[in-house]
């Protein structure tokens, strides 16, 4: 049966050979986070810890978006599959557990919209057609989501738009706290809402108050971005699960290989409040993009747009 990752590195290490085995893949990991060419040698012995791995329950160990020591638990996958990352982009499969395995929690969010409208809030100035401000207002009648997106909003707009004072790594994390911690019933309202004016429009592009946590004063190249990305054991995962669960299938009814839009959506929303941090690119549509170009990207310029492409034009997102 598939474990957790934490769980099956205990098991592991409990093992004298299997604990040899993991600690040559763990420098093997080491080795390419820092980004050392490894020699034919290395990578045969690299390749070959992975496969004496064998059926050991590390190899198909598993992480929740929502557990504790999440990092250490991607941490150990990334250690086990190192080789899957190998020079290019395709991380092929991703760390996380199945959405549909996962607990879901009962949320009172329909109790809570029932009291707004009771309460006559949909009169509020413009709150019948602008459903994000609605989304607001529910989350606002909830402590965690009130709490939690207070507090990501208070961190991200300290000094915003001016780069030296705007802290963006804790940014990030607030809003990370936020779509994992809060039930996706408000997270997916807020950030999803539909809207037929720019006023509704706007409030939906700044949801994640993009002065800090997506816009830098110039566009870096999306080839840097996804360097960062790949140097943090959290934005790579969350890049993992957005490959896998968004990727674009012409003959699929949703557009998705996987059949599943709302696990795409759930991939998507985990990207944010990493160094790929995506967003809406105006208040008038729902295109999506990273805030990155390809202008100066050389010889690697299709594996640039490629990475562009996944956000900018996914028939399944």
């Amino acid at each position: 049966p598939r474990s957790d990752c934490i769980a099956a590195e205990q098991l592991c290490l409990s093992d004298s050979t299997c604990n040899a085995t993991y600690r040559t893949l763990e420098n093997c990991a080491l080795a390419k986070t820092h980004v050392l060419p490894l020699d034919h040698d290395s990578r045969v012995r690299c390749l070959n810890a992975e496969l004496d791995l064998g059926n050991s329950s590390l190899l198909h160990c598993k992480c929740h978006r929502r557990m504790k020591r999440q990092e250490h638990c991607l941490r150990v996958f990334w250690t086990v599959h190192s080789s899957m990352t190998d020079g290019y982009f395709n991380l092929e499969t991703s760390p996380y557990e199945n959405p549909a395995n996962e607990e879901h929690w009962k949320t009172d969010y329909n109790k809570l919209a029932a009291l707004l409208s009771g309460k006559g809030c949909s009169q509020l100035a413009g709150d019948a057609t602008n459903s994000c401000l609605k989304a607001t207002h529910v989350c606002n009648l909830s402590k965690k989501c009130v709490r939690l997106r207070t507090d990501y909003a208070s961190i991200c707009t300290k000094g915003a738009g001016s780069e030296d004072t705007c802290d963006r790594r804790k940014c990030h994390r607030g809003l990370r706290n936020f779509f994992e911690k809060v039930p996706e019933d408000f997270t997916k309202r807020i950030l999803f809402c539909p809207c037929q004016d720019e006023l509704c429009g706007e409030r939906r592009r700044k949801t994640i108050v993009p002065d800090c946590s997506f816009q830098y004063n110039t566009k870096p190249s999306c080839l840097w971005l996804l360097d960062s990305c790949l140097e943090d054991h959290i934005c790579k995962s969350r890049l993992a699960d957005f490959q896998q669960n968004c990727q674009p299938a012409d003959m699929s009814p949703d557009g998705c290989s996987q059949h599943n839009h709302a696990a795409c959506l759930q991939a998507y929303m985990g990207m944010i409040g990493t160094p790929m941090t995506p967003n809406y690119v105006s208040n008038s549509s729902v295109e999506v993009s990273l805030w990155c170009t390809c202008e100066s990207s050389g010889n690697q310029k299709e594996k640039c747009d490629q990475i562009l492409g996944m956000f900018e034009s996914n028939k399944c997102l």
